[in-house]
């Protein structure tokens, strides 16, 4: 199957509004319609490019790209002019929608000729950049069938009801974006797009639109409790919220669960190369863990929840050996919404279908999951493996301390030292003491940096290499 088949679906079903944008609704029908404009315009390209906002032209430009059989391909038109056109030669003879173009495929009237989408789902559908926090970035392909079954794994079609609305703030080229459309169309749940997030507006929008269901990445979430401060959100129709892409501190979900409490908190956790969310942690977990006295059922705030119907997940160590629920180790995957495969590498697996995230976690006895953050992150200090997650964890239950981010540096006796890089205000020493009345000696920072802001992507990840290459630089470290 193609992913058209979500859109002639919907449209061929009760005629509900899709998507809404900048004061405009389009049903699925009228999206359908323009979605086969597009596709009688892209026909003979090799891809479509998207290098926009948030824009009802999203959608159009997305099936008309299936209907045509070529790949969607939505670029991040923040970036700069010299990578911008480095992304854009790697697909010749696409074709190549600006801003410009945008309102022009909402333009299109009468009837397109129809042609079926090709039903090839070994095709690739969609080709997303990876954020490239640790490496240049790589190109990310998803075929029909991965993104197909993330939908029909995880949604019972028309089954939303129909005042219900989903808020999309996300950039248009994250999967969760992607996928928000897909799953909120099938369901018929019409999609509200937002484009630059604020919190203020982010808060009226879901007051205005009614919204029912919204995602968040942890960063956008932070703003939203801090914008709140101690008041209520007062946003009565908001039953679902989640949020991922990055980690959240615990803190902020504390705060965000007081803040919103008759929200349902759903914290979702997947990649780009798993189509979306591989496992999740769904209001009751969220709820039962504040509710509860027990340690281990609290602690769960703190994990991604447990595997999405269809997915595995398994822990081995360095030497490719499976742990015991407790151990910690990488984190591989498995399932039909897996790819795991790049564009122009051999690089899809082991070859029995399982998918190494580069995650560090473990699993509990109930199988829920705990990250520690990337692979490629972990501190070597002394011989000792170091996660930064959790010294990171610990700072942020300092009241002066909004953001961490905690490097290994080199060091001549240690092999690497801790420096902690803080948002937020306080004294370095007593910092460094409240951290180590929390952490061994060994996990204590050794040296505390406050910056205004931590460098992340537009997802909420944080850039640990452009911190390092900055800190590198020796008057850039001060000792506490």
């Amino acid at each position: 199957m193609n992913i058209a088949v979500i859109l002639e679906m919907a449209a061929s079903a009760e005629d509900r509004p899709a998507v809404t944008e900048g004061g405009r609704t389009l049903s699925a029908a009228e999206l359908q319609r323009l979605a086969r404009h597009a596709a009688d315009r892209f026909r003979g390209r090799t891809a479509v490019l998207y290098l926009g906002p948030n824009h009802l032209a999203y959608p159009v430009a997305l099936f008309g790209a299936a209907l045509a059989g070529i790949p969607f391909v939505p670029l991040n038109y923040r970036l700069g002019e010299e990578q911008l056109g480095a992304l854009i030669a790697r697909h010749p003879g696409a074709e190549v929608l600006n801003p410009a173009d945008l309102d022009a495929l909402l333009a299109a009237s009468g009837e397109a000729e129809w042609l079926p989408a090709p039903q090839d789902q070994e095709a690739v559908a969609v080709v997303l950049y990876t954020s490239g926090t640790t490496a240049a970035p790589k190109a990310a392909l998803l075929r029909h069938r991965h993104l197909l079954a993330y939908v029909l794994n995880t949604q019972d079609f028309g089954s939303a009801e129909p005042s219900d609305a989903s808020l999309v703030a996300l950039p248009p080229y994250h999967v969760a974006g992607l996928m928000n459309l897909l799953t909120n169309l099938y369901a018929g749940r019409r999609v509200v797009y937002q484009g630059v997030f604020q919190p203020a507006d982010w808060l009226a929008t879901v007051r205005r639109e009614g919204i029912t269901h919204a995602m968040v990445v942890p960063t956008m979430l932070a703003r939203l409790t801090v914008e709140l401060g101690e008041a209520r959100a007062e946003t009565p129709t908001l039953r679902n919220l989640a949020y991922g892409g990055a980690r959240c501190p615990r803190p902020v979900v504390e705060r965000a669960l007081r803040q919103f409490p008759d929200t349902g908190f759903v914290n979702a956790y997947g990649l780009t190369e798993t189509a979306s969310s591989i496992c999740v942690l769904g209001p009751d977990d969220h709820w039962g863990a504040v509710a509860s006295e027990n340690p281990a059922v609290l602690a769960r705030l703190g994990s991604v929840g447990r595997p999405l119907p269809g997915v595995e997940v398994e822990i081995r160590d360095e030497d490719g050996k499976t742990l015991e629920p407790g151990g910690t180790g990488l984190v591989f995957v498995r399932g039909a919404q897996i790819s795991g495969e790049y564009a122009g590498t051999d690089d899809s697996g082991d070859g029995d279908g399982w998918f190494a995230t580069r995650d560090r976690g473990r699993l509990d006895e109930d199988g829920y999951l705990f990250l520690e953050g990337r692979a490629d992150d972990t501190i070597i200090r002394g011989g000792e493996n170091i996660a930064p997650a959790e010294i990171e964890d610990v700072l942020l239950q300092h009241p002066g301390i909004e953001e961490a981010a905690v490097l290994g540096l080199p060091d001549p006796e240690w092999g690497q030292r801790l420096v902690a890089v803080l948002v937020g205000a306080g004294d370095p020493d007593e910092i460094r003491s409240f951290a180590k009345r929390r952490l061994r000696s060994s996990k204590t920072p050794d040296t505390v940096v406050f910056r205004s802001e931590l460098p992340r992507t537009a997802t909420g990840k944080l850039l640990r290499r452009t911190l390092v290459a900055e800190l590198a630089e020796p008057e850039e470290i001060t000792d506490a």
